[in-house]
């Protein structure tokens, strides 16, 4: 069992790859154990959640929390890739009211499905869809479900437009962003994007990730999660991945040791509860 492990809340610097801060983290910590649990554009800032250790093996438990983001909209200029960064398609005259912006914004309220953009990371047929976007080819992934629990209106100073939005993981900013300007007729892109919170996680505790900061217990990976306190034997039990009695919960639980220490994850199926994960053997 390695002395280094569990939660590590990092401020994504604009122009480094998530992938560039998880080797950063690896290279301070000395492991190589060091997983993500979502990323970032290199374009965008604020916070990634890192786990270290034993927790990379929870961090998909993370995926359905929800994400929270600031950022600035750009009114009247379309981009190919839906951002700053992209080449611009098309510029348009803006007429339009802060009320209209924020009827715009709030018509995308709601669970959806929406579609990734061109220039993304998704593979469709084993290519990534960015690859073939610079390559001048045109592949289209499937939509896909997204809930947007707000869309805020925090300034408008035209042609720029400052939001905060919280919506469900995997959802893309930039698209929602560029439906607005869709719904306007004048067209938008993304010009920031700070990533301020994932679930009960803040950015105000994150730490850079050349000197990464303190580990949170792996507990706090799935403090969302329901929770279940076995007894004695229940534990020794579980330890080894044993098979156990149904709980009554729906979906992944967490299983504790009477003292409270994490155990793993299982879920009931078919009159049984079975081990998801388990990090004590």
């Amino acid at each position: 069992m390695s002395a280094v492990e569990g939660l590590l809340l990092v401020d994504k610097p604009k122009g480094r790859s998530s992938h560039d801060v998880v080797d950063a983290v690896r290279r301070s910590l000395g492991t190589r154990k060091v997983g993500h649990a979502g990323t970032l554009d290199p374009m965008a800032t604020g916070l990634l959640v890192l786990g270290v250790g034993r927790a990379t093996r929870l961090l998909r438990f993370l995926g359905d929390l929800p994400k929270t983001y600031e950022g600035t909209a750009r009114l009247g200029v379309e981009t190919d890739t839906l951002d700053a960064e992209g080449r611009v398609l098309r510029t348009a005259e803006v007429r339009v009211t802060a009320s209209r912006v924020r009827r715009a914004m709030r018509a995308l309220v709601g669970a959806s499905l929406q579609r990734p953009p061109a220039y993304s990371a998704v593979r469709v047929g084993g290519r990534r869809l960015y690859e073939a976007a610079r390559a001048g080819e045109r592949l289209e992934a499937a939509p896909r479900p997204i809930r947007v629990e707000a869309f805020d209106l925090l300034g408008f100073e035209p042609p720029k437009v400052r939001f905060r939005v919280v919506c469900s993981g995997g959802t893309y900013v930039r698209v929602l962003v560029a439906d607005v300007g869709l719904a306007l007729g004048c067209g938008a892109h993304l010009a920031r994007l700070v990533r301020t919170a994932i679930g009960p996680f803040r950015l105000e505790d994150a730490s850079a990730p050349d000197a990464p900061g303190p580990l949170l217990p792996l507990e706090r990976a799935v403090e969302h999660l329901p929770r279940l306190v076995l007894e004695p034997e229940e534990a020794r039990v579980a330890r080894h991945g044993s098979i156990l009695g149904p709980a009554g919960i729906e979906g992944p639980y967490a299983v504790l040791d009477p003292e409270g220490r994490l155990i793993g994850l299982y879920r009931d199926e078919g009159g049984k509860a079975r081990p998801e994960v388990v990090l004590a053997t």
